[in-house]
């Protein structure tokens, strides 16, 4: 008999959605709060329809806004983010927008994401 718990990959585990894996209180929620409540009409208006549907601009925001705050600056680092990080993947709702995707963003909307960068982290909550 084995003195450790028993490794098994195999068997389908339940897991909770992303927002109940999340502390109530935690900065990522604060962000996308902040975020969606903003007016970003500006930033939708550049869209034009055309191509395939983008991300919309408040989770791209949201997602860069956290990423700054946790100390991740690189668009690869935040895009891997959406892959093993509960927070991130909550941000993006379960989806992953590619480093071009965040890099194109964040240039396109320099001025705007700078200005609401400070406007948000003075409303969200410290980390406890």
């Amino acid at each position: 008999m084995s003195k450790f718990r028993p490794i098994d990959r195999d068997t389908p585990m339940p897991l909770p959605c992303v927002q109940e894996l999340l502390p109530q209180g935690h900065l990522a929620c604060s962000i996308v709060e902040v975020v969606e409540g903003l007016d970003l009409s500006g930033m939708e208006g550049v869209y034009s329809g055309r191509g395939s549907k983008p991300y919309h601009p408040a989770l791209l925001l949201a997602l860069l806004i956290y990423a700054y705050a946790a100390g991740r600056f690189s668009s690869r680092t935040i895009e891997r983010g959406t892959y093993d990080s509960v927070a991130f993947r909550f941000i993006a709702c379960n989806s992953h927008p590619d480093h071009d995707t965040l890099a194109t963003f964040r240039r396109r909307f320099k001025a705007a994401c700078e200005a609401v960068f400070m406007q948000v982290l003075r409303v969200a909550p410290l980390p406890r």
